[in-house]
């Protein structure tokens, strides 16, 4: 369970005490340090470490941190906003101590995600973390639901004993072939190792679509915890993939051609303990507010993409016909709409049913997104948004007559085009508040101006190591 209350100078009551048991527990394991992580607005992790033993005054007083980073671009020069980019202020990183955990695939360390508070004790209004948790915690005050989510992760494995900058898979196996696991079998069992060493469950791990590629599932949490998981699973895939001398990368696009790496999020809503994606009286077995969720992160959706595709790279992926989710449409287990309603087998389906929302990659930070996408399916729910037509196939197949009927949108095609939609999108800034929506566009347009007049594989290169 996530902490859903703020920090506080001089730590919450019981946290400090805590803080002192927990460390000495680390440091009984062998741990020296503590990674304290989080997600800049470019979906770039940054982190801060401190010694084991800091641990108790972390959690008291927090650790400083430039703001600067909420407007960082991916290649680390620096975009400003009326309030954000300045080289003048200090945050502090409070670790949430509950998902503090020792790193299996990292001996010596330990990791925990964080709060980012101001000096006068303050929640940062550029935290993506304490977004995310405002929204969840707002959903159930207004509405009376919970949320159980997952972020998917799909990765590239490279050798990593090559000219720097070049990418050579590290498994030439058929897609989702039997050669290819056996290829990685090593890897992947220290991975399932580590993972279960710190508590992630993993529903399955399997050879993806192109060469190298592979993807996880893992099961789903509340959207504070599943997103930190996200962060989670992926520092931990590097860094096994870096014992076995290898690279990985989670970038949109490795290749200007060909499939790319998503992150599609899978989210439920619950009330009562009851899943609303299952036994009502709408499709599918989805309750009235299920649909109206749907039709709301549905309406939204060209928007949410500058959010959930961020990067210049996320639309060398977003392309029809690739199971990438490129249309404003949705359909049971349909995976070339944008959204996939999944009602899961017979005898399950109260547990299982959720929506899959699939224009999203992992170069998007993903507090902001499940927090975007949350707020665009309570925005449905509060106007009882009505689900269209379901949409069978590939709506590629659509000529424009027929897809304008039919309320068959094409997805921005590019980072510039997703922003003005985002721009007109008052919900969702809303939501987000001033300064992380100026934040949003800032950065979005300098990724663009960053890649002007670079060819697809150049765009490609560029991001290729940064994710």
């Amino acid at each position: 369970m996530t902490t859903l209350a703020d920090p506080v100078p001089g730590g919450r009551p019981g946290d400090v005490q805590r803080a002192i048991e927990l460390a000495a527990q680390l440091a009984r394991q062998g741990v020296r340090g503590i990674v304290l992580a989080y997600v800049d607005t470019a979906g770039v992790g940054r982190v801060k470490t401190i010694p084991t033993g800091r641990l108790a005054d972390a959690a008291s007083w927090g650790v400083g941190m430039s703001p600067v980073f909420d407007t960082f671009l991916a290649n680390d020069s620096i975009v400003t906003t009326d309030v954000l980019g300045s080289p003048d202020g200090d945050l502090r990183l409070y670790p949430d101590l509950d998902r503090l955990v020792a790193l299996s695939g990292q001996p010596g360390w330990a990791w925990a995600p964080v709060d980012r508070i101001t000096q006068e004790g303050e929640a940062h209004p550029g935290c993506s973390r304490t977004f995310l948790r405002r929204i969840v915690e707002d959903a159930e005050e207004r509405h009376g639901l919970t949320f159980k989510a997952a972020v998917e992760v799909e990765w590239y494995v490279a050798l990593g004993d090559v000219p720097d900058g070049e990418f050579v898979p590290a498994a030439r196996g058929p897609a989702y072939g039997a050669t290819r696991q056996v290829e990685l079998s090593d890897c992947l069992a220290d991975l399932l190792a580590a993972l279960a060493a710190q508590d992630v469950d993993v529903d399955q791990i399997h050879p993806e679509y192109s060469a190298g590629q592979f993807e996880v599932s893992v099961g789903a949490q509340d959207p504070v915890a599943a997103a930190d998981r996200s962060v989670l699973v992926r520092q931990t895939t590097r860094a096994v993939a870096q014992r076995h001398g290898l690279q990985v990368s989670f970038a949109p696009a490795v290749f200007a051609e060909g499939v790319g790496n998503g992150g599609h999020l899978h989210l439920s809503c619950w009330r009562k303990g009851l899943n609303l994606h299952a036994g009502g009286k709408g499709r599918y077995g989805m309750t009235g507010d299920a649909e109206s969720f749907t039709a709301g992160v549905l309406a939204h959706l060209p928007a949410l993409t500058a959010v959930t595709a961020p990067s210049p790279a996320s639309y060398l992926r977003l392309k029809p016909s690739q199971w990438a989710g490129v249309f404003t449409a949705w359909g049971r287990e349909t995976r070339e709409a944008g959204l996939r309603v999944v009602t899961g087998t017979v005898g399950r389906r109260e547990q299982d049913a959720n929506l899959e929302v699939k224009p999203v990659d992992l170069a998007a930070n993903p507090y902001l997104a499940l927090g975007c996408v949350i707020a665009a399916g309570l925005d449905g729910i509060a106007s009882a948004t009505a689900l269209p037509e379901e949409i069978t196939g590939d709506p590629a197949r659509f000529g424009a007559e027929e897809a304008a009927a039919r309320g068959v949108r094409r997805l921005p095609t590019s980072l510039p085009e997703a922003v003005a939609e985002f721009r007109e999108d008052e919900v969702l800034r809303a939501a987000l508040g001033p300064v992380l929506a100026d934040a949003v566009t800032a950065v979005r347009l300098g990724e663009a101006a960053a890649v002007e007049g670079l060819d697809d594989a150049r765009v490609a290169a560029a991001y290729r190591w940064t994710y």
